[in-house]
């Protein structure tokens, strides 16, 4: 049988480039975070995406019509969707203060109407789209990861 080679690769690379080089740009002002943290998720992200890549590009393999089949296309929405989500809900929270006001404030707007954190289940539903689309291993090991790291986080964030 002819062999697609690695169609989930490009999936892998905008989102991993917006959280990790984009959207710290975009943050107005935060508590500082300590540089050691800094160093271990970046180093985290740089690991996982040469993971990810090398798992796509040198061990999967796929038909000539993956791309067409119920897997990569319900991945593939489902990690757009996720992926949207994740952005939109970002942009509501960096925009819930005015310049030099503090305090707390529950966000609104967008899936933040479903969920209290709607940017951790954006994330979660990207993640678990580009492994259902990719159907490797690897890719779901992330998105369990994922799930289990954000989901705490986002249980603490709600309590």
């Amino acid at each position: 049988p002819k062999y697609l080679f690695s169609p989930c690769y490009c999936n892998s690379s905008f989102p991993v480039c917006y959280r990790a080089l984009i959207f710290p740009f975009l943050i107005r002002q935060g508590k500082p975070t300590p540089f050691l943290t800094f160093v271990l998720a970046f180093l985290f992200c740089i690991y996982n995406g040469y993971l990810q890549g090398r798992s796509l590009s040198a061990y999967a393999r796929y038909p000539a019509d993956w791309l067409k089949g119920p897997y990569f296309i319900t991945g593939f929405l489902g990690w757009l969707i996720g992926m949207a989500i994740n952005i939109h809900s970002d942009h509501i929270l960096r925009n819930l203060r005015k310049p030099g006001e503090t305090g707390y404030k529950i966000p609104r707007g967008g899936m933040f109407e479903y969920v209290s954190g709607a940017n951790f289940f954006g994330e979660i539903v990207e993640w678990f789209g580009f492994a259902l689309a990719c159907c490797t291993i690897q890719s779901l090991a992330f998105a369990l990861c994922t799930l289990f790291i954000l989901g705490s986080r986002a249980k603490q964030h709600h309590q």
